[in-house]
């Protein structure tokens, strides 16, 4: 029953003090105004330059954005404790440290996967793309899975939040990674062979995949494989995090290094 409360009520407590001292306003021009100028300004540069479609640009740009929380609203999860000089008294708490991570994390999947859908509304809304309403549970499935991947990708820069000062700009920088090789904008196939072959590995990719032939009318069956893919990925970068949560807290009790980066 600990376990449980340190999951819902602990991780709830501490995405609320990600935001607690700002307006909601604030909230969106990141999570609804700036998603939304993305998805239009890569639909027009293809337009104008006669590559791929609406739909193409849309789908990737809109599951994209779920980077923006899962990636900074993780980060900040543990470089705010670290901040605020309160991370110590998290982690010499009797709290098994699963529960304590990764209720930290379900906040923020729903956080990307409502970022995502509004992106992905009122984009289709104003280049007025045609999304099967037969598809719309499927693609929400589909957004979910892909900010769960994100998220685990999230809690490998949380963890490098216990030895480094601040993680934004790592955050910046892994969101312009998705960005190039995930198949956002370019398609795998029309990327070098390297970069598709990471791209393969990041979570994301397998996602924006599914959404895009779910949205051209696909079946289940034909899209069924991709989700489990993008969910094995973003479950291994989630074993991955809490792994090097574990080894970081250790080594930062061995060399006093805690409060310090």
């Amino acid at each position: 029953m600990t376990s449980v409360r340190v999951f819902f009520i602990g991780g709830w407590t501490s995405y609320r003090a990600l935001f607690g001292w700002l307006s909601p306003w604030i909230l969106i021009p990141t999570f609804i105004i700036e998603p939304v100028f993305q998805i239009l300004f890569f639909a027009y540069v293809g337009r104008d330059a006669g590559v791929g479609d609406d739909s193409f640009f849309l789908v990737g740009n809109a599951i994209q954005f779920a980077s923006i929380p899962c990636l900074f609203a993780m980060g900040n999860t543990i470089g705010g404790e670290r901040y605020a000089q309160t991370l110590g008294l998290l982690l010499v708490s009797p709290a098994r440290r699963v529960p304590l991570f990764l209720g930290r994390a379900l906040p923020v999947i729903v956080n990307g996967l409502l970022c995502s859908l509004i992106a992905l509304g009122l984009g289709a809304a104003i280049l007025r793309v045609s999304i099967p309403l037969d598809s719309l549970p499927l693609l929400a499935l589909v957004v979910a899975v892909s900010s769960f991947a994100c998220t685990g990708l999230g809690l490998v820069a949380a963890a490098l939040a216990l030895r480094v000062r601040e993680t934004a700009v790592l955050s910046n920088l892994v969101m312009g990674v998705l960005l190039i090789f995930c198949g956002v904008n370019v398609a795998l196939s029309a990327l070098p062979g390297w970069m598709a072959a990471v791209g393969r590995v990041l979570p994301l990719t397998h996602g924006i995949e599914a959404a895009r032939a779910l949205v051209s009318g696909a079946a289940w069956s034909n899209v069924r494989g991709l989700v489990v893919d993008e969910a094995v990925i973003g479950l291994g970068y989630l074993v991955i995090g809490l792994a090097m949560l574990k080894w970081f807290e250790v080594e930062s009790r061995r060399s006093a290094s805690l409060d310090r980066a």
